[in-house]
């Protein structure tokens, strides 16, 4: 038979036991999980989880997952999951303006929202806003930015004997004219190339004086003297076998990087962007001398490049705004900010860390030449970017310049062909082709 005193002494432990359960129980309901759609370019997904880990660390109430997907499904994913109705909380996304309308504005939930506004570009910001000005929303912050430009194999240039040009004016004519003299002089197999995307190109053609994209309207005006003028010395490249044909001409209708010719040491200018920087330092090594130069300009004096870039953005579909609010103004926060773009080598979009500078590992002289960059860009290129319907005529500019290298079709037809494609779109959705206010 059991004591009265031993019964007592079992019963408590029980209590104490179906209290610490119960109270287990209520930590781990109050425990809010949020899910991030994310897909990984370098150790970035290393770097973001060790910043997180650390968030939590603060946050115990708070947990947050990275769900992985690969680049070429993640904006599908994300318009399936929305149109079900399921979004993620957030989502580290590359096109947009596709989903402007969608996201959570964090202004009401932030700590300091006037702080985080102050410290990006408005002009990125304005990428996540719906068209037409009235839009005030903070919708998230550029997780790294990415801004077109060129490379040179400097050891090229010195075996060539040709010094490099200095200043930031030197113009397409002369950096084309230098790298053909150098690869001649050297038996390198081409002097230039860019790579197969329409956003490559938008960058030069507004330097030779293009207006892609008309203020008074939001609609698109291909046909243009620059627009023109940059095909054609593009064709002239691949007439001349400058360039390597590959890139453009055939591909089966898809992106292609010119990075392989560079990186081997066959190329001599290459025109890609700042996202190369920690590939080229991975796989160049100490092969031969490389370095960013300045945006090439044209003849009328402007020297554009396109900014690009990832953003980190709050989904209206969450059902925890106070948090995903807590977990963005983290993320966005100068220090954290700043130690991710070094960690993970790539351009930070933080203007206050821009002006105190960031400590990059490595290859610090050509990141500062990108982010010396990104506040002289075009207005024109930050809208184009924006734009709902950029990835049309980033496409269809591939696409239709990629037949007309190959002698498939002559220029005008590329531009009429590329004109009805943006005009249709533009007639569908009218509300997504406005002035810009």
């Amino acid at each position: 038979m059991i004591s009265r005193k031993v019964f007592r002494s079992v019963a408590l432990l029980a209590v104490i036991a179906l209290l610490l359960g119960a109270v287990g129980s209520v930590t781990r309901a109050q425990t809010v999980e949020l899910r991030i759609l994310w897909y990984n370019d370098g150790n970035e997904g290393e770097v973001y989880r060790a910043a997180l880990d650390k968030f939590e660390a603060a946050n115990p109430g708070i947990k947050v997952t990275l769900d992985v997907v690969g680049f070429s499904d993640l904006h599908n994913i994300l318009q399936a999951n929305i149109e079900a109705g399921t979004p993620p909380d957030m989502g580290s996304i590359t096109q947009l303006g596709r989903f402007q309308g969608r996201y959570l504005d964090l202004r009401p939930f932030l700590a300091d929202p006037e702080a985080f506004e102050a410290n990006y570009p408005e002009s990125f910001l304005n990428w996540l806003r719906v068209p037409g000005g009235e839009d005030k929303g903070i919708y998230g912050f550029p997780r790294s930015v990415g801004v077109s430009g060129p490379y040179v194999n400097v050891t090229l240039f010195e075996q060539a004997g040709v010094p490099l040009p200095e200043g930031d004016k030197v113009t397409w004519a002369e950096w084309i004219d230098l790298a053909t003299k150098v690869a001649k002089a050297t038996n390198t197999p081409y002097a230039v190339a860019i790579d197969r995307s329409g956003h490559r190109t938008f960058g030069p053609m507004m330097s030779y004086g293009a207006q892609i994209l008309d203020p008074a309207t939001g609609r698109f005006t291909v046909d243009s003297e620059g627009f023109r003028k940059f095909a054609m010395e593009m064709k002239r490249w691949h007439d001349e076998k400058l360039t390597p044909a590959e890139v453009w001409i055939g591909g089966g209708g898809a992106y292609r990087a010119a990075k392989e010719y560079f990186v081997n040491g066959e190329l001599v200018f290459y025109y890609s962007g700042s996202w190369q920087i920690s590939a080229f330092t991975r796989e160049i090594g100490d092969a031969f001398e490389w370095r960013a130069v300045p945006q090439p300009c044209g003849e009328t004096g402007i020297c554009g490049g396109m900014p690009g870039g990832t953003a980190l953005v709050a989904f209206a579909g969450t059902k925890h705004p106070q948090e995903v609010a807590k977990v963005m103004e983290y993320l966005a926060s100068t220090e954290v900010n700043t130690e991710t773009s070094a960690n993970s080598l790539f351009l930070t979009g933080n203007l206050k860390a821009i002006e105190q500078g960031v400590p990059y590992p490595a290859s610090k002289e050509q990141f500062d030449v990108f982010l010396g960059n990104i506040p002289k860009l075009p207005e024109q290129g930050w809208r184009l970017q924006g734009h709902p319907f950029i990835d049309i005529i980033n496409v269809e500019t591939r696409d239709q310049l990629g037949r007309y290298f190959a002698g498939e079709i002559d220029l005008d037809e590329a531009i009429r062909r590329l004109q009805a494609k943006v005009d249709e779109a533009c007639d569908k959705e009218p509300n997504k082709c406005l002035p810009w206010k």
